[in-house]
């Protein structure tokens, strides 16, 4: 007997990535003969490192190292649902396996990954060349997909669909998401990582990673780094001036810390001062040059990271605080009534470029197009809403999970 297995309703290598959100495992008998239901048992099968898995009957059940399950001799299917076990995420594609044990033999396997973002100063080196190398080919020397990306985050009315209001956070999860999704189009197991600009990162700003720059702000990186050759606007080379000690060796004073900017309040409206500090911050006091000014910082590569843990943070504020219900006033600082805000801030706005709108108050290009797609989950579709990036791990609605998560960040 063989199992033909369907996760995250896909039979495609690349619905095979799991988060820390419950994900539908569907098992079916292939090749069954007449007679009683095949009694099973799931478990996983880990590489040293690798992620590990957890499994339940039902999404909202207790989710345990292994699972019994009965096949029905018939071939009809079965529907489980499987996870991430939070703390172990993968290293590497395929590093776990999930395993049907039958009475006598094992009766199939599919490896899988915990694919979850990660702190960038604690990369394995093979994580850190997957990543930089991804974004290298998406550059292509400037002649690549990324020249919509840097597009998108520019001045003028740009500016305004993504800075200034309650859309800020949602945006640039929006944001995060398509890079995320054209990187995986690359390398199925790269996620961003982020940067914890709160803490020393001695393993970030290396010439082996992000790069580092020269008296004049010239980037550098070893020869083996990619990302020697990224070029944007038609020119080659990444502009950072260091302002004062490296990044690599302390944090800036003035940067609130993790504890400090989740504490700013338990409504939106006061936990999204952190535009200011600590996301203001992290741009101007480390570096002078392309990351520090708005219509240029989406040059930098760093931009990337800083900005995953601008999204990080609010994420785990999320979580502290249960804030993923659109419908709940303390999740969003809605204005008075549905469109009182600028377009793209309001709860139920589409989200420029995405939207494909090019009439004021929008920008008259929409770089990009459509939002990338997923082989794992549907959401959020081409055209995003600001409320489709507030359950991104589906605690209230399981189908608006957007597929990503965070190593430190858990289910709540």
């Amino acid at each position: 007997m063989r199992i033909d297995f369907t996760i995250n309703n896909g039979g495609d290598a690349g619905a095979r990535y799991l988060t820390w959100a419950p994900s539908p495992l569907r098992l079916r008998l292939l090749d069954a003969t007449p007679g009683p239901d095949v009694a099973a048992t799931l478990s996983e099968d880990r590489r040293p490192n690798g992620g590990s898995i957890r499994f339940s009957a039902t999404p909202d059940g207790n989710f345990t190292p292994t699972l019994k399950v009965s096949l029905p001799a018939s071939g009809a299917s079965v529907t489980v649902y499987v996870r991430g076990k939070f703390g172990t995420p993968s290293q590497a594609d395929g590093d776990v396996s999930i395993v049907v044990g039958g009475p006598a033999a094992e009766l199939g396997r599919l490896p899988v990954m915990v694919r979850v973002r990660k702190n960038a100063n604690q990369l394995t080196p093979a994580e850190r060349d997957r990543f930089i190398s991804a974004m290298a080919q998406i550059n292509n020397r400037g002649t690549g997909r990324f020249t919509d990306f840097r597009n998108m985050h520019v001045a003028g009315r740009a500016d305004q669909q993504a800075h200034g209001g309650p859309g800020f956070l949602p945006w640039h999860r929006a944001y995060l998401l398509d890079l995320e999704r054209e990187l995986q189009a690359i390398d199925p197991a790269v996620t961003i990582p982020y940067w914890r600009f709160d803490r020393p990162a001695p393993n970030l700003f290396t010439t082996d990673f992000i790069g580092v720059p020269d008296a004049l702000g010239t980037v550098g990186f070893s020869p083996a780094n990619p990302l020697q050759f990224w070029a944007t606007d038609g020119v080659q080379g990444i502009l950072r001036r260091q302002l004062g000690a490296s990044p690599g060796a302390q944090a800036a004073p003035n940067i609130l810390t993790e504890a400090q900017t989740l504490a700013l309040g338990s409504a939106y409206r006061n936990f999204r001062g952190m535009q200011g500090n600590p996301h203001g911050s992290a741009h101007v006091s480390y570096f002078s040059g392309s990351i520090s000014s708005i219509p240029t910082a989406a040059k930098d590569p760093l931009f990337f990271l800083l900005h995953c843990n601008v999204d990080r943070l609010w994420a785990k504020w999320q979580s502290q605080v249960g804030r993923y219900d659109a419908n709940v006033a303390a999740a969003y600082d809605a204005g008075p009534t549905p469109t009182s805000l600028l377009a793209g801030h309001n709860l139920h706005d589409t989200l420029w470029p995405w939207n494909g709108i090019v009439t004021p108050p929008r920008p008259s290009t929409a770089p990009g197009g459509a939002m990338a797609g997923s082989s794992c989950v549907p959401a959020p579709g081409n055209a995003p809403r600001v409320s489709d990036m507030l359950d991104f791990q589906g605690v209230v609605n399981s189908s608006a999970k957007l597929g990503f998560a965070y190593d430190d960040v858990p289910l709540p």
